[in-house]
C-alpha cells in the first residue's frame, strides 16, 4: 500500500506534512516531512516541528509544543503545558500529566513539563507534571519520573531513581 497516496498534506508556509485519511489534525502548525498516522488527534494549537513521526492513536492537546524530528510511538497523550524538544523518542503507552491535584470539573493552569533534547522515554513509562527530563537522559520502560531527571541519566523504577549515567 502506497501511503502518499493515501494520505492528504497539511502545510504552514507551504510546508508539506503527510497526514493519514482518519487522522484529524485541526493544527496548521505542522513541520515539513512530519508523518501523521491512523487515528491521531491534534488539537488546533498544538505546533509540530519537522521530520516528526507520530504514530497511530495519540493525542495532541493544544497547549503542546513539539520539536523537530521526534517520534511519539503509539498510545501517547500529550496535555496541555507540555514541551517536548528536537530529537526525543517517546514509546508507546507514555502517559503525561498537568495536574498534580485533579477533580472532575475543576479546571485549572496546566503544570508545564519540559522534555529536553535527545531525551527517550521507554513504553508505557508515566511522567507526572512540573518535571524536566534533561538532555540525552533516558527514562527505562514503566518507570514513573516523580521528579526532575537530570541530563544523561538513565532513571527506572517506581518512583523512578538514577541507575546510571550515560557517557557524554
Amino acid at each position: 500500500m502506497n501511503l502518499r497516496g493515501n494520505c492528504r498534506r497539511q502545510s504552514e508556509n507551504d510546508r508539506p506534512a503527510i497526514i493519514h485519511p482518519s487522522a484529524d489534525v485541526q493544527s496548521e502548525h505542522i513541520g515539513k516531512d512530519t508523518r501523521i498516522w491512523q487515528y491521531v488527534v491534534i488539537l488546533g494549537k498544538a505546533v509540530i516541528g519537522d521530520e516528526c513521526n507520530i504514530c497511530s492513536h495519540c493525542f495532541i492537546e493544544n497547549d503542546v509544543v513539539i520539536g523537530n524530528r521526534v517520534t511519539i510511538k503509539c498510545g501517547v497523550q500529550i496535555w496541555d503545558g507540555v514541551t517536548i524538544k528536537d530529537d526525543v523518542f517517546i514509546g508507546p503507552g507514555v502517559a503525561f500529566t498537568n495536574d498534580k491535584f485533579p477533580r472532575s470539573r475543576q479546571h485549572k493552569e496546566p503544570v508545564k513539563t519540559l522534555v529536553e533534547k535527545g531525551a527517550s522515554i521507554g513504553a508505557n513509562a508515566t511522567i507526572l507534571c512540573g518535571i524536566t527530563i534533561g538532555i540525552n537522559a533516558m527514562v527505562a520502560a514503566g518507570a514513573v519520573v516523580t521528579k526532575d531527571v537530570p541530563a544523561n541519566a538513565v532513571v527506572a523504577g517506581n518512583p523512578a531513581k538514577t541507575i546510571r549515567t550515560l557517557a557524554r
